[in-house]
């Protein structure tokens, strides 16, 4: 089983740097790393390039949606890992795609939550319960839940019903992969898959503000089939 990972990054010179670090320690048993740069005018690539085991593909067309696009098309394993470039992986990470994968075969999409690395004891136990009290309970009754900045896919099932929708730029980008993928296999959520990640978005937009905009556009793509907001902030 060959897993690739693929790392959307538009300049993220202050982070990729330690999310590669992690991959370094923390990676074994993946096949391949890529970072698709996304239109970058800093030093996202040369900090990249440093790292040997990285393999970097330039995607011009600035936009979360074609860079994970791209990086399908170029991922050679059969299990695609897509991160964020703000995110580090957490030890036994592959350790639990493997097993996941290995032992339910009807798998074809794993995900699970954040841990935010970068924020108070406090706010770190409010976001868990953020997934166990409202993403866990809403999971189990419709079935699928993913986050983008941790989601391993089978490659062939993702291409099987036309890859990612790339006019939905951000928001419920993630949801509506997994609401496509539970269609035709199982789509897995798990509380002990989980990402360490920065919380700059939820710096910069508010803990509560950031909550309620990814909640509303997760209803939006389950009950209409797009998201409710279609503009969105790069936060740096």
């Amino acid at each position: 089983m060959k897993i690739s990972l693929v790392i959307p990054a538009y300049n993220e010179e202050k982070y990729i740097g330690m999310c590669l670090e992690s991959i370094q320690a923390y990676g074994q048993g993946l096949f391949e790393v890529i970072v698709i740069n996304n239109a970058s005018t800093d030093k996202t690539v040369e900090i990249a390039q440093s790292f040997s085991f990285v393999r970097v593909v330039d995607e011009v067309r600035k936009g979360l949606q074609y860079a994970r696009g791209r990086g399908l098309t170029e991922a050679q394993g059969d299990l695609v890992a897509f991160i964020d470039a703000d995110t580090c992986i957490p030890k036994n990470w592959t350790e639990k795609i493997k097993n996941k994968f290995t032992n339910n075969p009807r798998i074809v999409s794993l995900s699970g939550p954040y841990i935010y690395h970068d924020v108070s004891f406090l706010s770190k136990v409010c976001i868990w319960m953020y997934f166990v009290v409202l993403v866990m309970p809403v999971y189990f009754i419709i079935g699928y839940a993913a986050i983008g900045g941790n989601l391993v896919v089978r490659k062939e099932a993702v291409q099987s019903i036309g890859g990612f929708d790339e006019t939905i730029a951000f928001y419920g980008d993630d949801t509506d992969i997994a609401r496509r993928l539970s269609k035709i296999g199982k789509v897995m959520f798990s509380l002990d898959f989980y990402m360490y990640s920065s919380a700059r978005r939820l710096k910069g937009e508010g803990v509560f503000a950031t909550g309620l905009r990814y909640a509303i556009n997760f209803f939006s793509i389950v009950f209409r089939g797009t998201p409710y907001n279609h503009e969105h902030s790069d936060i740096r």
